[in-house]
């Protein structure tokens, strides 16, 4: 049962609506766009994450609430608010934050670019005579035949736009002495049309399958001349629609509804039942329409009327539309200076030398693993090194998003070509991953590997690998649990920990997983795990009140928990609770919060920091000071009711005393950041760290260095080389070294 709570804590007036959270959120990606401390490229790319970011929020979030809205939900979200009231302020919020974006670039990145002899060329009248030509043979090899013009009329209906994709929108009047022509032309003004003035609509889709930012022929490395691709297109529109004139020309862009609704009851096949709804996600109802700011209002009209969008739905664009080119601008050749050199390549793991017995390692003790601050090599060689030994007789791990040409994967197929018993579950439902995932599925089964789609209604969101492996002295089970996905990719991006141990309760727990994942099995007790949907909730609430206890005893009541996001109900009114009672609670938290800090009798004692750097912040690690014996757990696990009420998430202890402390390091030297923390006000905003006075202590940076120096102190010292020297050189070498 879980403590009793007052329902004071509740109050709707002490939390912060999740979705202007999440905009908070984008908003400290943009303040490191914004930040001149940062190198140049790396401001870019933050501008870049933001527009992704948001592109991914509409189409799911923002998605969400207008399917709760048309289906005339009237619950009121935690803050109080309903559906109505959360999409007008999310709206109103996103416009300024557009606004912001493009502020951002234009008057402060285009002209630093600009400074670096970068320049982002707009129009053919900033272009001389050799590079007009060399786009005009560009434009004819290599765009030309892969354009398709695409015109409206009564034989050809509009045509789908699809989502997130980039158009040019033209509005085109018949040349007088082009003729009839031999298609069907409509009598009737159509909308947007006067009397008089017989426009037609057409529209081009900027080709995804050719680079958007094309770099122009020029003799100085140092220096460079960018055009992007929907510009080249644009001056040479007349040539796809000939016969016509046109009148108007700007490109726009859709965003489209993402959301998946999957009948699990009904659904007979999972994976088929998906790839069908993925074939859906492409001409979803449209949601956002960004256009360029100086529209020709009867094109406006056009666009308006057809994807049935209201004025607040439209957002009007001060330059480039889809932000995420400026990711490849950042690779452009010649200006490596730019861009950020401090942080160090992945590390060796001291406790897991080349060559070395990766199972002897690990029955030495349990290893902790931090990335990308050290390699995840580990991991992958693991699952190798088991697929190939003769000893292991099964392999069992879950997959919830994988690296496009994942080893792990490649490994697993192979352990099943060698015999071994080996399951896999694979998230089908994983979001913006299902396709990816349904290839792997398939793959996989092809290899003899029994695969599961994933439980009915639950996202299996959890970590876990286990391989069984028979030695001298019996069966023995060895565990890989983390915080991060099997993603080699990502673990180069991610800051993640992963636990690898044998030790006989984790091994038992692990199996109990994997038998209730695959079959209906579910042990009455467990040793070490703390399960999703089962018991984690209220455990973790079992915690903090452990802590309010200790505070009202006078001793001392203390919590410190990183994680990607807060906004369950629940936990927020305990943490309130606890708070209220004396226990000091400090949370790291990267995107959302809906937790309020500063407010009087109730979280005056809580604190909230988000680290926004060169690394994403993804590891959930959770400290409970337990009367000065404390609690340290790691996991897959936010504390939001999607992974506490809604997902197979695992939740694990950290026993060893070294892997403790490696913990407890991570959550001290986070807290103690002044140069990537964002502390969170009492009135919902973040501001970076008043630095006066402060050292400058940038948390990313320092693991990075210290994973290096770990794995320098670790390497075998090279042994000193004997050199013979003749018996009538030896007075001569030493002369030499005492003259030195």
């Amino acid at each position: 049962m879980a403590p009793a709570i007052s329902d004071k804590f509740r109050n709707p007036a002490y939390y912060m609506n999740r979705e202007l959270s999440w905009l908070q959120f984008d908003l400290r990606c943009l303040s490191e766009a914004r930040n001149r401390e940062n190198p140049l490229f790396e401001r870019l790319n933050f501008l870049s994450i933001t527009a992704s970011n948001l592109d991914e929020f509409f189409m799911v979030r923002v998605a969400s609430l207008l399917d709760m809205l048309n289906a005339d939900y009237k619950k009121k979200d935690i803050a109080g608010m309903t559906c109505q009231e959360q999409l007008t302020a999310i709206l109103k919020e996103t416009h300024r934050f557009v606004d912001l974006q493009y502020s951002t670039l234009n008057r402060s990145l285009l002209p630093a670019l600009d400074q670096e002899g970068i320049v982002l060329i707009d129009s053919y009248k900033e272009l001389s005579k050799s590079e007009k030509a060399f786009l005009s043979e560009f434009f004819e090899t290599e765009v030309y035949p892969v354009v398709t013009p695409m015109a409206v009329d009564s034989s050809r209906p509009f045509p789908l736009i699809q989502n997130r994709s980039l158009n040019l929108g033209a509005m085109l009047s018949r040349k007088k002495d082009a003729g009839p022509g031999i298609l069907n032309r409509d009598k009737n003004p159509k909308k947007g049309q006067k009397k008089g003035q017989p426009l037609e609509f057409a529209t081009v889709q900027i080709p995804s399958v050719l680079p958007r930012v094309i770099r122009l022929p020029g003799k100085e490395e140092s220096k460079a001349r960018v055009i992007l691709l929907e510009t080249i297109i644009r001056e040479n529109i007349e040539s796809l629609f000939l016969n016509y004139d046109v009148v108007c020309v700007a490109p726009y862009r859709i965003m489209r509804s993402a959301d998946m609704d999957i009948d699990e009851d009904e659904a007979e096949d999972l994976l088929k039942e998906i790839e069908k709804q993925l074939k859906k996600r492409r001409h979803g109802d449209a949601i956002r329409l960004e256009v360029a700011s100086g529209i020709d209002k009867r094109l406006l009209q056009v666009l308006k009327d057809e994807l049935e969008l209201s004025d607040e739905e439209i957002f009007y664009i001060d330059g480039p539309l889809d932000l995420t080119f400026l990711s490849k601008v950042r690779k452009l050749e010649g200006f490596d200076h730019l861009s950020e050199h401090r942080y160090l390549p992945p590390q060796e793991v001291p406790e897991l030398p080349d060559g070395c017995d990766i199972f002897e390692q690990i029955r030495k003790g349990d290893i902790l693993l931090h990335h990308p601050y050290q390699t995840f090599r580990p991991v992958v060689d693991l699952v190798a090194r088991a697929a190939a030994d003769p000893d292991v007789l099964a392999i069992k791990q879950t997959l919830y998003r994988v690296s496009g040409n994942s080893p792990i994967v490649a490994a697993l197929a192979k352990a099943a070509d060698n015999g071994k018993q080996v399951t896999v579950l694979v998230e089908l439902k994983a979001r913006f991953d299902e396709e990816n995932n349904i290839g792997w599925a398939r793959m996989l089964e092809k290899a003899g590997c029994h695969v599961i789609y994933g439980l009915a209604h639950l996202k299996t969101h959890s970590k876990i690998t286990l391989i069984v492996r028979r030695e001298e002295d019996g069966i023995r089970r060895y565990v890989h649990l983390g915080t991060g996905n099997y993603n080699d990719t990502t673990a180069r991006l991610y800051t993640d920990v992963g636990l690898l141990t044998c030790k006989e309760p984790y091994g038992e727990d692990a199996t109990a997983v994997f038998n209730m994942l695959s079959g209906y099995s579910e042990p009455r007790t467990w040793n070490r795990l703390l399960l999703a949907p089962l018991w984690l909730k209220n455990r973790f609430l079992e915690l903090i009140a452990r802590e309010k206890e200790f505070a009202l005893h006078g001793e001392e009541g203390r919590i410190t928990a990183k994680m990607n996001s807060l906004c369950d109900q629940d936990i927020i009114a305990a943490l309130y609770d606890a708070a209220s009672a004396g226990v000091k609670i400090d949370l790291i938290i990267r995107g959302i919060c809906c937790l309020k800090t500063g407010i009087p009798g109730v979280s005056e004692n809580i604190t909230v920091r988000s680290i926004v750097g060169n690394f994403l912040e993804h590891s959930r690690i959770f400290m409970f000071n337990n009367g000065g014996k404390p609690e340290i757990y790691a996991g897959s696990a936010d504390w939001m009711p999607r992974n506490l009420d809604r997902r197979v998430e695992i939740v694990f202890p950290l026993e060893d005393e070294a892997v403790r402390e490696k913990a407890k390091h991570i959550l001290e030297l986070e807290l103690a950041d002044t140069m990537q923390a964002h502390i969170l006000q009492p009135d919902g905003t973040y501001e970076k760290v008043d630095r006066r006075g402060k050292d400058k202590i940038n948390s990313q940076l320092i693991f990075g260095q210290e994973a290096a120096e770990a794995a320098k102190a670790a390497r075998p010292k090279p042994q000193e080389m004997r050199i013979f020297i003749p018996m009538e050189h030896h007075e001569e070498e030493g002369a030499k070294e005492d003259a030195e």
